[in-house]
């Protein structure tokens, strides 16, 4: 396209560019993208021209708007996208550590069991039930003994509990 014709479009461009581009600035926030958006929206100016000549600064306004927006649409989008990658990795990265703790805890509950099984019926049995959230109370129910006794079973069965874990960890 030589002649008139991209005369009259080099004047449009001359004259409108940099109020499309402030626009734009002012639109989008970002004055390296906004430059780009500008030449888009001449790019569209210069396929695609308004049927009327005198209406080229609203045809470039709304183009500008429109272009603008769907910039700020697409920012949107892939910062979301991005947010949900992240949690998405940071989640996978819990995941992977609980499941870590999952087989640490599994491994210290069969080491604690292990080391159970060599106490007495009744220290297991009442170490059991503190810990399963029985109150004194209801242990002493279930064990046939006055509530007063309870305290002093679970100190005596803690104490065993702990030479044994000594003694294992010692040989």
């Amino acid at each position: 396209m030589e002649g008139p014709e991209m005369d009259a479009f080099r004047t449009v461009f001359e004259e409108h560019y940099p109020s499309v581009r402030r626009k734009l600035v002012a639109l989008i926030q970002d004055e390296a993208a906004a430059e780009d958006l500008a030449q888009e929206v001449f790019i569209r100016l210069y396929r695609n021209p308004p049927d009327d000549p005198a209406a080229i600064g609203a045809w470039l306004h709304r183009v500008l708007t429109r272009i603008g927006y769907d910039y700020i649409s697409k920012q949107i989008r892939e910062r979301k996208l991005k947010d949900k990658q992240e949690q998405f990795y940071d989640s996978g990265q819990q995941q992977l550590a609980s499941g870590e703790e999952v087989v640490l805890r599994r491994m210290d509950q069969e080491e604690v069991r292990e080391w159970m099984e060599e106490l007495p019926e009744r220290d297991r049995k009442v170490l059991m039930l503190k810990y399963s959230g029985y109150s004194y109370a209801e242990i002493a129910e279930e064990l046939n003994v006055r509530p007063p006794l309870v305290g002093s079973m679970l100190s005596r069965a803690t104490s065993k509990l702990k030479r044994k874990v000594i003694r294992k960890s010692v040989t």
